[in-house]
């Protein structure tokens, strides 16, 4: 039995267990969630008291972080906490910033370093060297990946219960969809040009929203122009649009006129960067929008409308 689908079906009946005499249960849950997800109880978080100093390296973690780690145990976040495409952007607001560097770091005096790419391939390693334990958020390729990184990490931040409720909300938010069959189908594009077809979370994520993949040759590449002269999908999820105040660059595939009658003839659905930057709980915003079908905002009607550069 898939190890992820064990602990949220322990999840789903959470609110229950954390209220009167049933809270002991809660406890074993947890510990057994600790052993399907394979995490060492020695690890940051697991065992232990919770970490109180916590710094974070890059926008990734940093979700993870402004998620499930109350405020006075954040000593900083990154420098792209607040961005747009960041989506816990709202909960950084106030919160120092740091840069992935080991000198600023090390200076804070954390008791917990959480990254999921900041500082490089070499900084777990560093912090270890210089006493300082770190958490990586791990890699989630589908979304039972997904499932399982919220369910660790939340564990090793010291919020266990947190991590199960988002984990069993997120799954009953793709079990509502999944009743749904794929019929239309859809192309994922962005501003410069670029898609995705199986092999993805984007696939992953057109897929639950009961959409079949425009797109047919696996992994990233340009946008199939020579295919959609002829063919042209039922839908465009447009990503990251929002986020190019000036629109697309001149040199991007998506000015090629045989795209632009996608975005500005066809049904578009827009999809906020900040919904697909990380794998994570919010990529359920996404799958829901695809969902809904066509509506774009404001700002991505702007973008489609300005004149192609040469």
């Amino acid at each position: 039995m898939p190890r992820t689908r064990w602990i949220i079906g322990l999840a789903t009946p959470h609110a229950r267990l954390l209220r009167g005499p049933a809270g002991a249960c809660m406890t074993l849950i947890l510990a057994a969630a600790t052993a399907a997800c394979g995490i060492d109880p020695q690890s940051p978080g697991a065992a232990g008291p919770r970490p109180q100093r916590i710094v974070s390296l890059d926008y990734c973690a940093d979700q993870y972080v402004l998620k499930f780690v109350e405020r006075d145990r954040i000593l900083a976040v990154s420098p792209d906490a607040g961005r747009r495409f960041s989506y816990m952007r709202e909960h950084a607001a106030g919160l120092p910033r740091v840069r992935p560097v080991a000198e600023d770091v090390l200076i804070l005096k954390p008791d917990l370093v959480v990254r999921a790419y900041g500082g490089g391939p070499q900084a777990s390693a560093l912090f270890e060297r210089a006493g300082v334990p770190v958490y990586n958020v791990g890699w989630a390729e589908d979304f039972d990946s997904i499932l399982t990184v919220i369910t660790e990490t939340a564990l090793a931040l010291g919020s266990p219960e947190h991590g199960l409720a988002v984990a069993a909300e997120m799954q009953d938010r793709l079990a509502a969809l999944r009743a749904q069959a794929p019929g239309a189908d859809a192309l994922y594009v962005t501003p410069t040009g670029v898609t995705s077809g199986p092999g993805s979370l984007v696939h992953e994520m057109l897929t639950a929203a009961g959409l079949d993949n425009f797109q047919m040759r696996p992994g990233w590449g340009p946008i199939p122009l020579e295919r959609l002269a002829y063919e042209k999908p039922d839908l465009v999820a447009a990503a990251f649009f929002e986020n190019l105040p000036s629109g697309p660059h001149a040199w991007s595939p998506i000015r090629h006129p045989v795209a632009r009658a996608q975005l500005d003839g066809g049904a578009v659905v827009p999809i906020e960067g900040a919904w697909t930057a990380c794998g994570a709980w919010f990529l359920m915003d996404a799958v829901e929008a695809l969902a809904r079908g066509p509506g774009a905002t404001p700002e991505i009607q702007r973008a489609q409308s300005r004149p192609s550069e040469q």
